[in-house]
């Protein structure tokens, strides 16, 4: 397999490699908040009784910490007792979930709360408090204003996405401005004290940023999509993962079909499943950042699987004008929206 450049400074991010080509245009992404609209979708039906107050919110310029915050002390609770299943920035319109653990207690008044940044979409009850990994997935609509590039070209790399989906990378948000959050975990590992809530965010970025670099190599060599003998291999929308010595015609036929995807490891504690190739291959890559590995070990981080590939739901797309490129579609959860858009545009 080809080797990738790894010579870099933990703490900036390598322009990882791109499935078909690399973007074909250019244009800007998050120019008003309504230029990117993301909604949550629950894995579950919110029951309607229960200790925990489940609330729909949609946010403009505010990121999950911070309404997280805000609801905690608007209902007097410790901030532990919010649930919310997944994080959005504040750069956009999120339609997103919460809870509130409010046991045989009445709802306060939450629409003192709204105002042009905040809005309660619905409200119910439910028996749990949400936590992450119920998602479903998440819905977006975005616009790409000032495009400029080679429509017909952008149009095929689209195609292309629709049908075979594109590399599953842990988008920059995930590690921070310019990657700062690798160098943090790495003085986390090495001794300085974090708070909780940033201990959790060190942690992710660092194990994000050791898959990413398994999946360039698998992008490099054009097998981050067809799997190879000794991958494993996790369900389409699923959980559930399997490992295979070798692949018959009729695996083949179910990777290329979207039903299964070849995956990556998220580094941790506990063994490594994958065999032959695969296994040498994603050794090498964790040998190459033993600082970071040592670290993720050290925290007790479990070891765990994500897929190579994401498929985008009912991806779909035109031109609203000559310079403004619009885009609908659905990724399951964890998977990013930039990731697929770094496929075909360059986004300032």
């Amino acid at each position: 397999m080809t080797e990738i450049d790894s010579d870099k400074t933990e703490s900036a991010l390598p322009n990882w490699p791109y499935a078909y080509g690399g973007p074909t245009s250019k244009g800007n992404i998050k120019s008003v908040p309504d230029d990117f609209i993301v909604e949550e979708i629950l894995g579950f039906e919110t029951e309607g009784s229960g200790e925990h107050v489940i609330l729909h919110i949609e946010k403009s310029g505010e990121n999950t910490e911070y309404v997280a915050r805000l609801l905690a002390r608007h209902a007097g609770v410790r901030q532990r007792d919010i649930g919310y299943a997944g994080l959005k920035d504040r750069h956009g319109r999120t339609r997103q979930w919460f809870s509130v653990w409010l046991p045989g207690k009445e709802d306060p008044d939450w629409s003192v709360l709204e105002s042009d940044k905040l809005n309660i979409l619905e409200m119910t009850r439910h028996a749990r408090k949400l936590k992450r990994g119920v998602l479903a997935g998440n819905r977006f609509n975005i616009l790409v204003r000032n495009w400029q590039g080679d429509r017909a070209q952008t149009e095929n790399q689209l195609q292309r996405i629709k049908t075979q989906g594109f590399p599953n990378y842990f988008a920059e948000q995930r590690f921070g401005h310019q990657g700062k959050n690798i160098a943090k975990a790495l003085a986390m590992f090495q001794g300085e004290k974090v708070k909780r809530e940033q201990r959790s965010i060190y942690l992710s970025a660092a194990r994000s940023y050791l898959f990413n670099w398994i999946l360039a190599e698998r992008v490099g060599t054009q097998t981050w999509r067809q799997g190879l003998p000794g991958d494993v291999f996790k369900l389409n929308k699923s959980n559930s993962y399997f490992h295979a010595d070798t692949l018959d015609q009729a695996l083949i036929d179910r990777i290329a079909n979207g039903d299964l995807h070849p995956t990556g490891w998220l580094f941790g504690k506990g063994q490594n499943p994958t065999s032959g190739e695969i296994l040498a291959l994603e050794q090498r890559i964790i040998a190459s950042h033993q600082d970071l590995a040592a670290g993720l070990l050290k925290e007790g981080m479990q070891s765990d699987r994500r897929a190579l590939r994401a498929l985008p739901d009912n991806l779909s797309w035109n031109f609203a004008a000559d310079d403004i490129l619009q885009l609908s579609f659905a990724l399951p959860a964890g998977s990013y929206a930039t990731a697929l858009l770094r496929e075909i545009v360059g986004t300032e």
